[in-house]
């Protein structure tokens, strides 16, 4: 009997995980090993398990899937790694790309993408979901936007943006600048109110495209 390709799957939503997982074993030839709740935990699992390929989400607690990537690049994981992610925008493609990433998949449409997504990656191709292409042409197309609002910001909360730029969750923020993470949340909405920003990843994403500037 042919060995299947072996999967593991970190998102922490559970029906996220588990809809993927159903859609992926839906092909007889793959497996999921594992379902994770956290990027540590998604780590520990891949390093031990030694998948041929692991499914990240970028935002995780504890490690974030770009952490995580960064990690099984460090330690010479062989195997493929595909990220999901909200983030529609060029930096946190460019991001997953520098960190080592083999597929790039937008949630919106990841329960239609993943299947081609570690069929291509395994078969030794990368793959980028359809709609993000359209996406960074259309970004490519737009006048750039000048950078404003910084200036109003004050010395803590610039460097609160940098470590956010970083991937620091607020417990990490909060252990480097020796502040509470409920200091660091009060801080973060006053960002966001600076600097006209909505959305639960509005702050990352603009930290993330500015992070030269900070």
């Amino acid at each position: 009997m042919e060995t299947k390709i072996s999967a593991i799957i970190a998102d922490d939503h559970p029906v996220m995980r588990q809809g993927l997982r159903q859609i992926i074993e839906r092909d007889e030839f793959f497996e999921v090993l594992v379902e994770c709740g956290d990027g540590e935990t998604a780590l520990n699992e891949t390093l031990m398990r030694q998948p041929d390929v692991v499914i990240l989400d970028i935002d995780m607690p504890h490690k974030t899937g770009l952490e995580v990537l960064q990690a099984l690049r460090e330690q010479s994981f062989a195997g493929k790694v595909i990220l999901m992610t909200v983030h529609d925008d060029e930096e946190f493609f460019n991001e997953a790309l520098r960190c080592g990433a083999n597929g790039y998949v937008l949630k919106d449409s990841a329960t239609e993408d993943i299947l081609n997504a570690v069929r291509t990656v395994v078969s030794g191709q990368n793959y980028v979901s359809p709609a993000l292409t359209n996406l960074l042409f259309q970004q490519k197309q737009k006048p750039p936007v000048e950078l404003s609002g910084l200036e109003n910001l004050t010395p803590t909360e610039r460097q609160i943006l940098k470590l956010v730029s970083e991937y620091q969750t607020n417990n990490q923020i909060a252990e480097t600048l020796f502040i509470s993470p409920a200091t660091v949340k009060t801080h973060r909405r006053n960002i966001n109110l600076k600097l006209a920003l909505e959305g639960n990843h509005a702050l990352m994403k603009f930290a993330v495209e500015h992070k030269s500037k900070l």
